[in-house]
């Protein structure tokens, strides 16, 4: 009963979009640069983005040079962004930092773009309904990750890089539980080395991450049935130096050669 609400909404607010057709803005010939651009900010500061979109279309087009031009591309880079068009808003995004590379709002655009990649994979009805995000696809993610650290490393005082140096954290979590969880899929089906693999990658690329107890106690495990006691014998003396009482322990030496 708890999703028949947002299910509806979903509905309504597709229905609606689909009979909200309206024809094309057209700025006037007569109109100068800063008038377009006016406009076009009217309308992207009332959530119109799709007219936005349209007049810093128009813009770019007649006025391809100077400050609004600029602005122009990256205004319209949020608007497709505000719209569920991430794969416009990256490329317009990519555009403008490749032409404009030594404007003054490039660590905006790094931080727009690593937000689309943050969001990306969550559909629709993820917005309304929770689910685990490190069961997600974690493609958009790494991409996001690496957009908040390029941010953080080349512009660490920009207004942007304490929230872009938050995310890195959450993000670097997220990716570590999930490759835990792909980890514990491979031990569930027996194919013990790849679980060992996985576990190993979590603990070399994820350190200091919530996921790096049970990542030591995965490839423990692994290597144990696998017979390669030396090498669970490492994981299991990593796992009680630095997590001590830890539960996963007791498992590792209880575990047997055929689970």
């Amino acid at each position: 009963m708890k999703y028949i609400l947002p299910l509806f909404l979903l509905f309504t607010l597709t229905a609606c979009s689909f009979f909200s057709g309206r024809d094309p803005v057209v700025a006037e010939e007569s109109w100068t640069v800063e008038r377009v651009y006016a406009e076009a900010k009217a309308a992207l500061n009332i959530n119109d983005y799709r007219t936005a979109i349209e007049y810093y279309e128009q813009l770019e087009a007649r006025f391809p040079f100077g400050e609004y031009a600029q602005q122009a591309l990256l205004d319209s880079a949020y608007a497709y962004y505000k719209t569920d068009e991430p794969e416009t808003a990256i490329a317009t995004l990519d555009r403008f930092m490749r032409v404009y590379p030594l404007n003054e709002n490039i660590d905006y655009a790094m931080y727009l773009r690593g937000l689309i990649n943050f969001n990306r994979d969550m559909g629709i009805l993820e917005k309304y309904i929770p689910r685990d995000e490190t069961q997600r696809d974690p493609g958009s993610a790494l991409q996001a990750l690496r957009d908040f650290t390029t941010l953080v490393n080349r512009f660490p005082t920009s207004r942007y890089s304490d929230d872009a140096a938050q995310r890195v954290v959450y993000l670097r979590n997220r990716l570590a539980q999930h490759e835990l969880h792909v980890a514990s899929y491979y031990m569930r089906r027996a194919s013990y080395l790849a679980a060992a693999n996985r576990a190993k990658y979590v603990i070399e690329n994820y350190p200091r991450t919530p996921a790096m107890p049970d990542a030591l106690v995965v490839m423990a495990k692994a290597y144990k049935i696998l017979e390669l006691n030396d090498l669970s014998e490492d994981a299991l003396r990593v796992l009680e130096a630095n997590y001590p009482g830890h539960p996963g322990v007791a498992e590792v030496r209880k575990t047997t050669l055929v689970e």
